[in-house]
């Protein structure tokens, strides 16, 4: 059985394609998470997660924005914006505990994203936590 950390990891992969411009990917995200065994509970928590940012995708690039010290969104990596988008909406629109989403986000930088994402996003995260 998945676990929340490869859910997310999941729902990570589909807003970087989104994020590219693959919008079309949306029509096929049940399959896409069949195929990577992503079931039951956490194929619900990975929907709901995935449906969730894409709904809310303004307001989180609004906070995300609020929170650079400089440049725009659209010089941050893919990866790491998906990253963030990610963990942004499970702060301001899920009801999880708050150091276990940024603790995710981090260890998910450290595996997905470049070696300087890790502490970019827990700087990130960790403005948007205090707010």
């Amino acid at each position: 059985m998945a676990t929340r950390t490869q859910a997310r990891e999941s729902v990570i992969g589909l807003l970087y394609a989104v994020d590219l411009g693959n919008d079309g990917i949306v029509k096929f995200v049940d399959e896409i998470l069949e195929d990577k065994k992503i079931r039951n509970k956490q194929k619900e928590f990975a929907l709901s997660l995935f449906n969730g940012v894409i709904e809310n995708i303004d307001a989180i690039n609004t906070e995300i924005i609020s929170h650079l010290k400089q440049g725009t969104i659209n010089d941050i990596g893919s990866v790491e914006k998906s990253i963030l988008r990610l963990a942004v909406y499970e702060l301001l629109f899920v009801n999880l505990d708050k150091p276990i989403v940024i603790n995710e986000a981090i260890e998910l930088a450290k595996r997905l994203g470049s070696d300087a994402a890790p502490k970019f996003i827990n700087g990130v995260l960790d403005k948007v936590n205090k707010v």
